[in-house]
């Protein structure tokens, strides 16, 4: 009789659920398709939501005004972790807390801003992974340049807000001279901005843009889509999102593929790994993605020679 009243006793104790925060520094919409990625990457390793484990959603939707705000909602929730997308929310996620797992996603330059201390040794409490590879941003200067070789001025976007745009400006900076081009940064640190800074390129007419990534522009690609439609304006962006949403090219990591990866560094911190001793991972393959739809809506012909280099073309 004993022994029956252990085992139902046992069988009735709860089992762990495990409170996830997932923040981005851009939107719902921007994101479903990484959350998807992400959900699946869970289920493979035998999480399933609302058995073992919840995740909690926030979205910056690129105002970085909004970040301490939803994060001290998932710091009231007591999220067990943090998957966080976008530098701007890794960056106030750190600042936010020393002792909470935080799995980044997609970022840049982790070491170059001081996110961790080495890819091998993250220490402290983030880890995850890194998009960036030796002179992935400086290849998009060169497959823009060689979709467009009359193009000697390049508008680059940029925000200064997310710690790693500044340092890839600077690669690209270095190297601009190598292919004849003078380039013209633009700063957006908000929505606000987009419509200032589209007026200021179609004063300068540059013959090319580079978007460097940042989910602020992510989350308002459908109108730097519509700026370049009309201003038929060839342009390059840094994952290939951008170009099923409409854009002309790209050449980046998958992020599909990342946040299918983060869910693995979920399961080996909730069984007990310190962020501190996992390795943050790079990305071994990078995509080249031309949308020949986008090149015929500005009047633009894709070298044959560039098409043939393409992973994917968009028809």
């Amino acid at each position: 009789m004993l022994f029956v009243l252990c085992v139902s006793a046992e069988a009735q104790q709860p089992k762990k659920v495990s409170r996830i925060g997932f923040f981005s520094y851009g939107s719902v919409e921007i994101e479903q398709s990484s959350l998807v990625a992400f959900q699946q990457g869970l289920r493979e390793l035998g999480y399933l939501e609302g058995q073992n484990i919840v995740i909690e959603q926030r979205y910056a939707v690129g105002r970085s005004e909004r970040l301490p705000e939803l994060l001290a909602e998932l710091m009231a929730l007591k999220v067990d972790l943090l998957v966080v997308a976008g530098d701007p929310a890794v960056h106030a996620a750190k600042k936010t807390t020393n002792t909470i797992p935080i799995v980044m996603v997609a970022s840049p330059d982790p070491v170059g801003t001081g996110l961790i201390a080495s890819l091998a040794h993250p220490g402290g409490n983030v880890t995850g992974l890194s998009d960036f590879h030796g002179g992935v941003i400086t290849k998009r200067l060169e497959l823009l340049k060689d979709v467009v070789p009359s193009a000697s001025r390049v508008a680059v976007l940029l925000n200064p807000v997310n710690p790693s745009n500044p340092l890839q400006l600077k690669d690209i900076q270095a190297v601009a001279p190598a292919f004849r081009v003078t380039l013209l940064p633009l700063e957006i640190k908000g929505p606000d901005d987009i419509d200032h800074t589209f007026t200021r390129i179609g004063k300068e007419r540059p013959g090319a843009l580079l978007v460097i990534g940042d989910r602020l522009f992510a989350t308002h690609q459908k109108r730097i889509f519509e700026f370049v439609v009309k201003s038929r304006l060839p342009a390059i962006y840094s994952q290939s999102g951008y170009v099923d949403a409409g854009g002309l090219m790209s050449y980046g990591t998958s992020f599909a593929d990342q946040y299918r990866r983060a869910a693995t560094y979920v399961d080996k911190i909730l069984k007990g790994a310190r962020p501190a001793d996992l390795p943050v991972e790079q990305p071994k393959k990078f995509e080249f993605v031309v949308n020949l739809k986008a090149a015929k809506q500005i009047g633009l012909t894709i070298p044959p020679n560039v098409l043939a280099r393409a992973d994917r073309v968009v028809r």
